[in-house]
C-alpha cells in the first residue's frame, strides 16, 4: 500500500471472539500495512476473548470499556468498534502504567516516555485511555504534560463500564486490565487536529468553594454543597437515583484566567452529609458556577469542536476522526445522539468515525490543565 488511510469497523454480534473479529476485518478491509488498532468495547462482552477474536498479531493494539460506542453509521450499546489506521506517514509506539489509583501522576509521566523511542514525525499527538474510576483524572494529564511538555497536545478519555460504575478496563496487545493507564505516542507526517467544546452555559451567580478535598465538595458559601446546589437549580427534593438523573445535565463550572470553564459531572450526592461528589477535583477556595444545557447548546458545541479540530489540518480533509464524548451529553440528547454523529461525519466530509462514550476527557493543546467533563473532543487525523 501507498497512501496513508484510517478505517472503522464495528459489530453488533453478541459472541465476543466473532465480534472482534468481524470489526477488525471490516475496519481493515483486506488492508495488511496497519499500524495501529483501537478498540472500544462495551464491558459486556467477554473482553479476553474479543481480543482473540482480533488477534492483531505485531499491530500494536490499545483500547477501553465503553458506556457506549460511536461508529461512522452512529451510536450503539453493548457492541464493538475497531479503528485501524496504517500505510505510510504514520509512527506509533505504546505504553501501559498498572496500579494507577496510587500514583495518578507518576503513571500518566510513565507513558508519555513512549513519545521519546517514537520514531520522530513532523507532527505528534499523545493519545491517553485510562481507568475511568481511578481517581482525580487531572492528575494523569498533569503527569504526562511533566514528560511531553507543552509542544505536544494530549487527546483521549476515561474508560465506562455502561453507567454501573463498579469497574472500567483498559486494553494492550492481548492484555485486559484494571487500574491502569495507556499512552500511545502517534507520530504522523500531516496535521492532527483537535477539538474540545461543552456546550454548557452558566446559571446565576458564581459560588465559593469554601470547603473541598480532592473530588468531594462539602460546602458552597459556607453552606453544605448539596443543599446549594438544589436551591440554585430550584430543583424538588430527590432521592439519589433522581439526584445522579438530574445531574447528568446540571454540572459544576470552574472558572479560569481564559474565561473558558473547565466542567465538572457531579457523579452523586451524599444525603447525611449533604456533600457533592465529582468525577474530578474540585479546589477548595476556587469559585465555582452552576451549569445547565440542553440538545441545541450541545449540538452547536459538536459543530465547534469539529470546526476547532479541522482548523488545524491546513486545508487537508480528514482520513478518520475519534470522537471521545460524555456520557452526560448523550443523556441530554437523548434520540438526538444520532444527530451528534452523523454532524461529526459530515463536518469532517464523510471521514470515517470511531469513538465512545466516556466518564471523562482529555484534551490539552495549550496551558497545563486538560481534564474535562461532560464535553466532547474531537480528533481529525489527516
Amino acid at each position: 500500500m501507498t497512501e496513508r488511510w484510517v478505517g472503522v469497523g464495528r459489530s453488533a454480534e453478541t459472541d465476543s471472539a466473532t465480534a472482534g473479529a468481524e470489526a477488525c476485518s471490516a475496519a481493515l478491509e483486506g488492508r495488511a500495512d496497519a499500524r495501529l488498532l483501537i478498540v472500544f468495547a462495551s464491558p459486556a462482552h467477554d473482553l479476553e476473548a474479543l481480543l482473540a477474536g482480533i488477534a492483531p498479531g505485531d499491530v500494536p493494539l490499545v483500547g477501553c470499556s465503553t458506556a457506549g460506542e460511536i461508529a461512522t453509521g452512529g451510536p450503539g450499546d453493548r457492541g464493538v468498534v475497531v479503528l485501524a489506521l496504517g500505510g505510510p506517514g504514520f509512527a506509533v509506539c505504546t505504553a501501559v502504567a498498572t496500579g494507577a489509583s496510587e500514583r495518578l501522576r507518576e503513571a500518566g509521566g510513565e507513558v508519555a516516555r513512549c513519545l521519546d523511542t517514537v520514531e520522530p514525525r513532523p507532527h505528534r499527538t499523545l493519545l491517553l485511555l485510562s481507568d475511568g474510576l481511578a481517581g482525580n483524572q487531572q492528575e494523569i494529564v498533569r503527569g504526562a504534560y511533566d514528560v511531553a511538555g507543552a509542544a505536544v497536545p494530549l487527546v483521549g478519555g476515561c474508560a465506562g463500564d455502561d453507567l454501573a460504575m463498579r469497574e472500567t478496563f483498559v486494553l494492550h496487545g492481548g492484555q485486559v486490565l484494571r487500574d491502569a493507564v495507556i499512552g500511545v505516542a502517534l507520530g504522523s507526517d500531516a496535521p492532527l487536529g483537535i477539538g474540545v467544546q461543552h456546550g454548557w452555559r452558566r446559571v446565576g451567580d458564581p459560588v465559593l468553594v469554601t470547603r473541598s478535598a480532592g473530588n468531594r465538595v462539602y460546602t458552597l458559601d459556607d453552606r453544605p454543597a448539596l443543599d446549594v446546589y438544589l436551591e440554585r437549580l430550584g430543583a424538588p427534593a430527590m432521592d439519589p437515583a433522581e439526584f445522579t438523573r438530574f445531574a447528568l445535565s446540571h454540572p459544576l463550572g470552574l472558572g479560569r484566567r481564559s474565561g473558558e470553564d473547565h466542567v465538572r459531572f457531579v457523579g452523586e450526592a451524599n444525603f447525611e452529609d449533604r456533600s457533592l461528589g465529582c468525577i474530578a477535583a474540585v479546589p477548595q477556595g476556587g469559585i465555582a458556577w452552576f451549569m445547565e444545557g440542553d440538545a441545541e447548546s450541545v449540538l452547536t458545541a459538536t459543530d465547534n469542536a469539529c470546526a476547532e479540530a479541522l482548523s488545524v489540518l491546513e486545508g487537508a480533509t480528514p482520513l478518520g476522526v475519534l470522537a471521545f464524548d460524555c456520557i452526560a451529553r448523550r443523556s441530554v440528547l437523548g434520540d438526538g445522539i444520532a444527530c451528534e454523529v452523523a454532524r461529526i461525519g459530515d463536518a469532517c466530509g464523510g471521514a470515517p468515525v470511531a469513538g465512545f462514550y466516556t466518564y471523562g476527557e482529555i484534551a490539552r493543546t495549550r496551558g497545563i490543565s486538560g481534564f474535562h467533563n461532560q464535553t466532547l473532543v474531537v480528533l481529525a487525523v489527516a
